[in-house]
C-alpha cells in the first residue's frame, strides 16, 4: 500500500476545510457568522463546532470538527467490521448540515473522515469514508444535474468507476426503509476504504471535500429568491421531518457520536429548527408537492 498512515497530515486537513467551507458559507449568507463552540471528550479527544442560526439564507447550519479517541470501538462501527472488536480507535472528521429558510433550496449535508483501530502486536486497520448528500423539497433538474456532475468531477481522477459505485451506495444508504422512500436526490457516499494506498484514498477524501462548495453554493444562489408562502413553508417543514427520521434511526455518524461519547449538542446539530408531522398525507396528484415524490425521489443518472 502507497504511503504510511498520517494522522497529522489528516487533522490538519480537516481543520483547514471545516475553515474554507464556513468562510464559503458566510459569505454565500452574507448576513450571519458561525459561532464556533470548542469542547472536549472526557474519554479522550474534543472538537469544535460551528453552528450558524438565524442568517439570510440559512434558517439553521453547523460545520464541525471532532477528533475523539477511546480503548473500544461503539458498537455502531464493530457491528458491520466485526473484527475491530477489541480494538483502541482514533476518529476524526468534519461533517456538514445546511438548513435553508427557502423551500425551493435544498437542504444538504456533507461529511469526511478517517479512522484508524489498534491493537497490540497488530497492523493498525485504517479507513476513509464520506461523502455528500442533497434533499431538495421543490426538485429542479438542472440542480440535480449539477450537483451529481460536480460529485462526478471529483472521482474520475481515481478511475471512471467510482462514482457510479458511490453513487450507488448513497441511493442505498441514504434510503428511510420504514418509509420505503429515498431521503432526496443523492450524490457519493464511500466508507471503509483504504485499497487504494493511504496517498490515494486520502487524497480522494480531500477531493471530496474540496468540492462540496462547488457542488451547493450555485444551487443556493439560483434558488435562495424564488417566492414562496406558507404552502411551501409547510411542506418543506413536513418533509424535514423524514431528515430527523433517517438521521436518529440509520446514520451511522449519529449512532457512532453517541454510542461512543461524544458531545450531544455537536452530535444533534445535524437537525433542523423547526420541523413537523402530519398523519397519512399525501400529496395532491399533479402538484409541485407531488412531482418530489413522482419524479426526484427516484434514483436516476443526473450526471448523464
Amino acid at each position: 500500500m502507497n504511503g504510511a498512515v498520517d494522522m497529522e497530515a489528516v487533522k490538519s486537513y480537516l481543520l483547514g476545510l471545516q475553515d474554507s467551507i464556513c468562510k464559503t458559507l458566510e459569505a454565500t449568507d452574507g448576513s450571519a457568522s458561525f459561532e464556533e463552540d470548542s469542547w472536549t471528550r472526557k474519554e479522550g479527544g474534543g472538537g469544535r463546532s460551528r453552528v450558524m442560526t438565524n442568517g439570510a439564507i440559512f434558517e439553521k447550519g453547523g460545520v464541525n470538527f471532532s477528533h475523539v479517541h477511546g480503548a473500544s470501538m461503539p458498537g455502531s462501527a464493530t457491528a458491520h467490521r466485526p473484527e475491530l472488536a477489541g480494538r483502541s480507535f482514533e476518529a476524526m472528521g468534519v461533517s456538514l448540515v445546511m438548513h435553508p429558510n427557502n423551500p425551493h433550496v435544498p437542504t444538504s449535508h456533507a461529511n469526511v473522515r478517517f479512522f484508524c483501530a489498534s491493537k497490540e502486536g497488530s497492523d493498525p486497520i485504517w479507513w476513509f469514508g464520506g461523502g455528500y448528500d442533497l434533499t431538495p423539497y421543490y426538485g429542479n433538474d438542472d440542480d440535480c444535474r449539477h450537483w451529481h456532475r460536480t460529485a462526478k468531477a471529483a472521482c474520475d481522477p481515481f478511475g471512471e468507476a467510482i462514482y457510479p459505485r458511490y453513487k450507488q451506495w448513497c441511493d442505498d444508504y441514504f434510503f428511510l426503509k420504514h418509509r420505503n422512500e429515498p431521503r432526496g436526490v443523492g450524490g457519493l457516499f464511500f466508507d471503509d476504504l483504504n485499497e487504494l494506498g493511504f496517498d490515494d484514498s486520502f487524497a480522494f477524501m480531500r477531493s471530496v471535500g474540496d468540492s462540496y462548495c462547488d457542488a451547493y453554493v450555485p444551487i443556493v444562489e439560483a434558488r435562495k429568491d424564488q417566492a414562496f408562502g406558507d404552502r411551501e413553508r409547510q411542506f418543506q417543514l413536513y418533509r424535514r421531518g423524514r431528515y430527523v427520521e433517517f438521521n436518529l434511526v440509520f446514520d451511522r455518524g449519529t449512532l457512532f457520536g453517541l454510542q461512543s461519547g461524544g458531545r450531544t449538542e455537536s452530535i444533534l446539530m445535524s437537525l433542523p429548527p423547526l420541523v413537523r408531522w402530519e398523519y397519512d398525507y399525501h400529496p395532491e396528484p399533479n402538484t409541485p408537492e407531488a412531482k418530489l415524490y413522482d419524479h426526484y425521489l427516484k434514483a436516476q443518472d443526473w450526471a448523464q
